[in-house]
């Protein structure tokens, strides 16, 4: 038996990009930065559409009663485009997106993207003013939408100057705003795409570096800011994640298998918004490009998507570790046939080592997988997975063949530090995007030479693995004492009876602020405040020992990444603050 692993990341890298491989790498000046690209990407987002119609009877997006087909898809994205550029639209003008997962979303977003235009997924959670400001700040031209969104931003459209108009879905009642008008007077309902006319795909001349997206951050702390994209940025997606299922073989020392257009369907049951980068770059556009099929749900449900599962034979899931755990410790599990199961993956949020070790008993045949990204990245960067994931199950992965990784000094004058030392991650690759949209001043704080400063505190170890330690901005300080909180969270993640946890900061009068944790725990377990705090006693030093832990009897409150809202969890603590 070949002994594990059979050759370094170097060597796996090296022997996947050569010449004439699928993920062939070559190296160019992009904005005067030196960068290795995949050279077999597709060039555009628009070519991703086309590259789907080579599957023209496979079903893409499943929703309810909805079946999509790719042929369907591909008309209806035509269809739509065309009316768009008779509306004016062109290259650079933005195009804003508000909508729930739907069919309809990712139609309005490659029919605009096609032709040049900077699409602007916003948050679908927001608040009407929130929207008002991603509007306003995107200065967009046409808003597509559905019924709740619409009724959400009403108010606010006569305050939008650069809104021309406004294209909303699945909605019959009439609208007094002549901006305002039915998506379905365009395209129809998704069951009849497929007996649209077929009209070609815009030609306006499209390179891999023209902007294409405006994805805004998540906006934990301060305003949103918007990361601007191009092509590139979001196509490289398609190989990157390609690429790491391939490592994985070569690691065991395995030929990775070809491409095979006649191998079964992937289907993924997407559970993350495709208004972030997770869901659109990550997800969306290798289903769309590799013929896979994606099943949609209105909101995440653990036994909605165990018959999911079923009727759809789902192979792939995730997003964060609390969507596994949910489905793993569901007391109905049983009661479903989730065989077709053999990959979940998740981000987003610390994961314990015992999640590698339950997926693999329940699915013996799965691979799981973590990984690490942002929206500044176009969604993952790393990717931990199959043996590597299992030997080092608190790491977020290597860099890419594309990608490079550094750790950095957090005050400047900035630094490299040695392997093994923690400071800031810093990250560069094909994937980063340009700048911050409108934002000179803080483009130039976060984007230096190609990298991006991600405000994450990580280590590298010899390989390149990268071990994500907290948010700098984030991380604790309890009377001079560093507290990383990933490292109080992973802990409390390795009680048997905690499904979901979070570290916060409570306001010290002396010490400046002292650890509490919020704990969601599984259902039917049990566990105290008193046996929580001193578990983590056990293991490791007393002034990180939460001074309070509270339960919390539902999911943990997320944004879009995926990220806990730990803002919203410091309310819990709001009366504990000690002198």
């Amino acid at each position: 038996m070949t002994s594990w692993p059979a050759m370094t990341i170097d060597q796996a890298h090296a022997i996947l990009t050569a010449p004439g491989s699928r993920f062939e790498t070559e190296d160019l000046v992009i904005r005067g930065v030196p960068t290795t690209v995949w050279k077999n990407a597709p060039p555009t987002l628009r070519d991703m559409v086309t590259n789907g119609r080579a599957f023209p009877d496979r079903e893409f997006i499943v929703h309810e009663t909805d079946r999509v087909t790719f042929e369907a898809f591909h008309r209806a994205v035509a269809v739509l485009a065309e009316r768009l550029a008779a509306d004016g639209i062109g290259k650079g003008d933005r195009v804003a997106l508000i909508m729930r997962n739907l069919p309809e979303w990712p139609v309005a977003f490659f029919a605009a993207v096609s032709l040049g235009a900077i699409v602007t997924p916003l948050n679908a959670w927001w608040t009407g003013q929130e929207l008002h400001y991603g509007l306003t700040d995107s200065g967009s031209r046409i808003v597509i939408t559905d019924p709740e969104r619409l009724e959400r931003i009403a108010e606010h459209l006569k305050d939008c100057p650069d809104l021309e108009c406004v294209y909303v879905c699945r909605e019959d009642d009439p609208y007094d705003d002549p901006r305002v008008r039915r998506l379905e007077s365009v395209i129809g309902a998704p069951n009849t795409w497929a007996d649209l006319p077929d009209r070609p795909l815009p030609t306006m001349p499209l390179a891999p570096d023209d902007d294409a997206t405006i994805f805004y951050t998540s906006g934990t702390t301060g305003t949103p800011k918007g990361a601007l994209g191009t092509h590139r940025t979001m196509t490289s997606n398609v190989l990157t994640s390609g690429a790491a299922l391939a490592r994985a073989f070569l690691r065991r020392g395995q030929t990775p298998p070809a491409p095979d257009p006649s191998a079964p369907q992937r289907v993924t049951l997407l559970v993350v918004p495709m208004f972030h980068v997770t869901g659109c770059s990550a997800t969306l556009g290798p289903a769309l490009n590799n013929g896979g099929k994606l099943v949609l749900m209105r909101k995440w449900d653990a036994l909605e998507g165990m018959k999911l599962i079923e009727r759809e034979r789902v192979t792939n899931t995730g997003g964060v570790p609390t969507i596994a755990w949910q489905l793993i410790e569901h007391p109905q599990r049983a009661d479903f046939d989730l065989s077709s199961i053999d990959g979940i993956t998740y981000g987003g949020a610390p994961s314990a080592p015992e999640l590698v070790r339950r997926i693999k008993e329940v699915w013996p045949n799965a691979s799981a997988g973590n990984g690490w990204g942002m929206t500044e990245t176009s969604a993952t960067f790393t990717n931990n997975n199959s043996d590597d994931y299992v030997h080092r199950p608190d790491s977020c992965g290597p860099a890419p063949a594309v990608g490079e990784m550094k750790i950095m000094t957090v005050e400047a004058p900035h630094r490299e530090l040695p392997v093994g030392e923690v400071g800031e991650l810093w990250a560069k690759g094909p994937m980063v995007v340009k700048g911050y949209w409108n934002k000179p001043e803080a483009t130039a704080q976060t984007f230096i030479d190609g990298w991006v400063k991600t405000g994450d505190l990580a280590r590298l170890d010899e390989e390149g693995f990268c071990f994500i330690i907290d948010r700098a901005k984030d991380m604790l300080i309890r009377g001079g004492e560093n507290i990383y909180c990933i490292e109080v969270e992973n802990v409390l993640y390795d009680h048997p009876a905690v499904m979901d946890a979070a570290l916060v900061g409570i306001p010290h009068k002396t010490l400046g602020e002292e650890p509490a944790a919020v704990v969601t725990l599984k259902e039917g377990a049990h566990a105290t405040e008193q046996e929580l705090r001193a578990f983590v006693a056990d293991r490791l030093a007393a002034f990180k020992v939460p001074v309070r832990v509270a339960f919390w009897h539902e999911t943990l409150p997320r944004n879009a990444n995926g990220k806990i809202m730990k803002s919203d969890l410091k309310a819990v603590f709001a009366g504990d603050a000690a002198a």
